[in-house]
């Protein structure tokens, strides 16, 4: 048996200091009649109260003993079970090209992908978690990694801006590709989410695609946009400003990656659809059991709980009954 609160034990000390003073007001409390010798009354019988005339004392001291142990909660370790998490390796793979600024989502685009992702981070503490961001080029913004909070805040760093405009799919899934790939995990999958087409980079992503089932990854794509036309920010002389354009996004491609990895495609035309499919994937890619021993521990101050209210009902009914006066 452990204690949860084991400070708390100290309090029985203080029943030292209590059963030394009942011993001193024991000896001012008897009733006394002076006379020369007590020898003729020595033989006298005495009535069973005589010998329980300390017992209520001894009801109070071990009431007082059992509420200190409840609250140093004591627990018993003799159980054990078998059950750990093994933790499954994902890649985030953001794109932040201009047009993720768009305002068909609100605020746009962008700070609504990363609320979801950091949302689906949140809810996955077993797993390995990395995040690579792509437009022009690719970049590894945060290599896997189980310390979540870190990861969270790289994520809230990502903007439009960081890196070379355009839209290099490829390129994007490769890098994720190239991090996840020797992960320990035996489920390894990564997430795109882009709203373009592949205009950019070195890599085709339908040969990432390739890449990604020879090392058994499974890619999740998502197209963000809305149907039809859209607000995208354009520089003009005068700032940035907002104007109407189609949505484009090639969910051809998109289609065939998540079928060459065994993935699944998703279209999000809003921030709750793109929440719903978040959700989705956080379902599909469940966190497998292991098998490792550990022991569990489990409550144990309900007896001195018990034991305390009865002990004290007891000490309470006899000192206003059989003992309220003990001669």
């Amino acid at each position: 048996m452990v204690f949860a609160n084991p400070l708390y034990l100290f309090l029985l000390l203080l029943l030292i200091p209590a059963i030394a003073w009942y011993i001193f007001k024991q000896k001012k409390a008897q009733a006394a009649l002076q006379v020369s010798t007590t020898q003729p009354f020595d033989k006298l019988p005495r009535s069973w109260k005589f010998y329980l005339r300390h017992f209520l004392f001894f009801l109070r001291m071990v009431v007082i003993a059992s509420i200190i142990i409840v609250l140093a909660r004591p627990q018993s370790t003799d159980s054990w079970e078998n059950q750990t998490r093994e933790g499954v390796d994902i890649v985030v793979t953001l794109d932040i090209s201009t047009s993720m600024l768009a305002r068909d989502f609100k605020p746009d685009r962008i700070q609504a992908a990363k609320d979801v992702a950091a949302q689906f981070i949140t809810g996955r503490p077993n797993d390995n978690i990395g995040l690579v961001i792509f437009a022009g080029e690719s970049f590894t913004m945060c290599p896997m990694t189980t310390d979540h909070a870190a990861l969270l805040n790289l994520l809230r760093e990502v903007n439009p801006g960081m890196i070379e405009d355009m839209t290099a799919i490829g390129d994007g899934l490769a890098t994720a590709i190239n991090r996840i790939k020797d992960g320990p995990a035996k489920s390894k999958t990564i997430i795109l989410l882009t709203d373009g087409t592949n205009n950019a980079g070195d890599i085709s992503p339908l040969t990432a695609a390739e890449i990604a089932k020879q090392f058994g990854i499974r890619v999740y794509t998502i197209g963000v946009g809305t149907q039809g036309m859209a607000e995208y920010p354009v520089q003009t002389p005068y700032g940035v400003m907002y104007e109407k354009a189609e949505v484009k996004i090639d969910e051809t491609t998109l289609r065939q990656i998540a079928a060459e990895t065994d993935g699944k495609y998703f279209r999000a035309t809003n921030k709750s659809v793109l929440k719903d499919i978040f959700q989705e994937i956080d379902k599909l890619e469940k966190t497998k059991l292991s098998v490792k021993e550990y022991s569990r521990r489990e409550e144990n101050y309900m007896p001195w709980a018990l034991l305390a209210f009865i002990l004290l009902g007891a000490e309470i009914l006899l000192r206003n009954t059989v003992l309220r006066n003990i001669p």
